[in-house]
């Protein structure tokens, strides 16, 4: 009896923790999700039901909340992954924050400051022309062509 109630017990404690992992392919779910919403916004728009096209842009904001909601637990639980060594700026250059629309000095286009395995970090696929560069202990996404940071992730490694 006493085996049978631990193990009811050891289940229960397991469920929620196995809740927080989430899979790659519901990450992508709920990326298709959103652009499923804005697609109906959109829609929405063109044919004139803005009524509809604020209720369908109000669920696009719940799914992207509830998208960021799951990437924060994904990144909570594993934790080992998002720990990275010491960052080490180029010579002259020293942190400094920076914001989306500022242009990156091009001694952070070295390979040692790319995050070339995004997918590991979820993060979108950065696109043709674009790359995720590591900035202190932020990401940003680049636009490798005019320097010009198009997305910035704020303390995204410990």
């Amino acid at each position: 009896m006493r085996k049978i109630l631990t193990a009811a017990i050891a289940a229960t404690l397991l469920v929620p923790a196995a809740a927080y992992a989430q899979s790659a392919g519901e990450v992508r779910h709920d990326q298709r999700e959103v652009r499923k919403d804005q697609r109906e916004v959109k829609r929405d728009l063109a044919r004139g039901n803005y009524k509809e096209a604020r209720e369908d842009a109000r669920e696009t904001r719940e799914d992207r909340k509830e998208m960021r909601e799951d990437w924060r637990d994904y990144r909570n639980s594993h934790r080992n992954t998002f720990h990275r060594s010491a960052y080490v700026a180029p010579r002259g250059m020293h942190y400094r924050p920076v914001a989306v629309g500022a242009n990156l000095n091009r001694a952070f286009f070295g390979r040692p400051y790319w995050v070339t395995n995004y997918s590991a970090y979820r993060l979108p696929r950065p696109g043709a022309g674009r790359t995720y560069v590591r900035y202190g202990n932020d990401v940003l996404l680049v636009n490798t062509r005019t320097g010009r940071v198009i997305r910035v992730y704020d303390r995204f490694f410990w």
